[in-house]
């Protein structure tokens, strides 16, 4: 339950249409219930605006489908990460109503419409191609929580001039996550044209020396240009998360 329907409910009760023992009754899973295997936190999107998110890595899908009816049974938008085709197709076999996002390797399920509360724009900018699905999460994240997202992709610093020539895009927007992947650089060079917060991503795309992204994670977290956060390897999610916080103030 968020803000707006704990106001709601408390509005009901001062007219008389629903009784005390009755918003009890909804209260009840406050702060969160417990599934046996998980503890489902319901009062997350109270504090925080958005309800929690499953992570697919690691579960089983009986227990990625009995998060996803917890979190529907409180009219909960729900966002599952982490989720290979092979995992989604067997979860849909036990919930229904599941919409996969294959490159993001994301599913939803929307119960009420995402009302926008995103100030300006999210853009999310990604250096190559290989780049996509780490974006497309974050797109997606950032998307889920309310904000309007806009996209610029493959524009990696081997072909500078295809970043230069969206310079508008990039002045428009209210936040923008940098995704890459190898040496890490776009980032930095986004930071350096324009006045807004940058989020950069890391991805693990990349040769040998590489490292996996942790070639382009100390290049990142090394930069000389300011106003560059940076989150995990291949941390879509969090960056579209950090995003939509900082494009509501």
């Amino acid at each position: 339950m968020d803000s707006e329907g704990v106001v709601k409910l408390l509005t009901e009760v001062r007219r008389g249409k629903v009784s005390v023992s009755q918003a009890v009754a909804r209260l009840r899973h406050l702060p969160f219930e417990d599934l046996g295997f998980a503890k489902v936190d319901h009062h997350r999107a109270l504090r925080q605006g958005f309800p929690e998110v499953i992570m697919g890595q690691g579960k089983e899908p009986k227990e990625i489908a009995a998060i996803v009816r917890a979190l529907r049974r409180r009219k909960a938008n729900v966002l599952v990460t982490r989720l290979s085709a092979e995992k989604v197709a067997l979860v849909k076999k036990l919930v229904s109503g599941l919409k996969y996002h294959a490159v993001a390797h994301a599913a939803t399920w929307v119960g009420k419409p995402i009302k926008i509360t995103g100030k300006g724009t999210v853009l999310v900018v990604c250096a190559g191609t290989s780049d996509i699905p780490v974006a497309e999460e974050a797109a997606l994240t950032a998307a889920m929580m309310g904000n309007r997202v806009e996209r610029l992709y493959d524009v990696g610093v081997a072909g500078i001039h295809r970043l230069l020539g969206n310079r508008q895009q990039l002045y428009a927007a209210s936040v923008v996550i940098v995704i890459a992947g190898m040496e890490g650089a776009l980032p930095s060079v986004v930071a350096g044209l324009i006045d807004k917060p940058v989020i950069a991503v890391p991805t693990s795309v990349g040769y040998g020396a590489s490292f996996n992204g942790l070639a382009a994670l100390l290049a990142m977290l090394n930069s000389c240009a300011s106003g560059i956060t940076v989150v995990n390897i291949d941390n879509g999610f969090g960056a579209g998360f950090a995003a939509s916080l900082i494009n509501r103030v």
